[in-house]
């Protein structure tokens, strides 16, 4: 069981990376998790059309006699498992946020790869679950800022999260997002990150009016659109990410039959989940 956690400033497109990676992930046969962690403006659901979830995660958070599963919808399109949040204001007051990472422990050892969505800036809400993920990936945007000072903002935005992540132990990545820069702009925004801000780039997503139209209907673009620019360049962060984290693993596995055993098992439990949009 891996866990990644999604971080970076607002509208980079950590919500959109989360469900498209949990698209990806899912669709390569990986038991797949996304959980919205953005506690007080949860929009993951959204992403999968679920809208008005019955049982959340604030509702878990609210009631520690509550069974985990309960709050799990199952995309059917995607095979990914959504862990949504309530978007009523009744929900998200007098939260307790230690408890986030008691129901994160507990769902996650269900899952080959939980990807945790964090809210803006430093993840105050999320910060809990720190100590259970392994991965951090930082999204960060760059259109926004006039390009004689994106050195600038990248450390000030990038080497923030990336202390955060490494003071907790994980691996930190970064996704360049909704790019309209040329190519030769960009080329030197990954030097800089590789070379200067020493953290490995794993993918650069291009602009796509594709992603917003997805999220209209409530889909992953990955799901909506398989073909566009932007869903291309989401699938390749999947199979660096995939590589990544499963690379090595697969190579200690292949010399170890019990291993392989234990998936197989452990591939064919099944669990109680709810379809998307069918409240318990």
């Amino acid at each position: 069981m891996v866990s990644i956690i999604i971080t970076g400033r607002g509208g980079a497109g950590k919500t959109t990376m989360t469900a498209n990676l949990g698209a990806y992930f899912a669709k390569e046969g990986y038991r797949t998790l996304v959980v919205d962690g953005d506690l007080y403006l949860p929009k993951l659901a959204f992403h999968f059309g679920i809208y008005n979830p019955a049982y959340n995660l604030h509702t878990l958070i609210k009631n520690p006699d509550m069974r985990v599963v309960e709050a799990v919808y199952h995309d059917v399109k995607t095979g990914v498992d959504v862990l949504p949040g309530s978007s009523r204001l009744y929900d998200v007051l007098d939260l307790d946020q230690k408890r986030l990472r008691g129901i994160v422990r507990e769902i996650q050892s269900r899952y080959q790869i939980t990807i945790i969505d964090s809210p803006v800036g430093i993840p105050f809400d999320t910060i809990s679950t720190f100590r259970l993920a392994q991965y951090q990936l930082v999204v960060i945007e760059i259109e926004r800022c006039p390009i004689h000072t994106v050195h600038r903002m990248i450390e000030n935005e990038v080497m923030k999260l990336k202390s955060l992540g490494e003071a907790y132990g994980l691996k930190v990545g970064v996704v360049i997002n909704k790019v309209r820069e040329s190519s030769f702009s960009v080329d030197d925004i990954v030097d800089f990150l590789e070379a200067t801000v020493d953290v490995p780039v794993v993918g650069v997503v291009p602009f796509d009016d594709k992603v917003p139209e997805a999220t209209n209907y409530g889909r992953p673009l990955l799901d909506y659109d398989s073909r566009s620019r932007a869903s291309k360049a989401f699938s390749e962060v999947g199979m660096v990410m995939d590589e990544w984290i499963f690379g090595e693993m697969r190579k200690k596995e292949q010399g170890n039959p019990l291993k392989r055993l234990y998936n197989i098992l452990l591939s064919l439990l099944t669990r109680r989940r709810a379809p998307v949009g069918e409240e318990f």
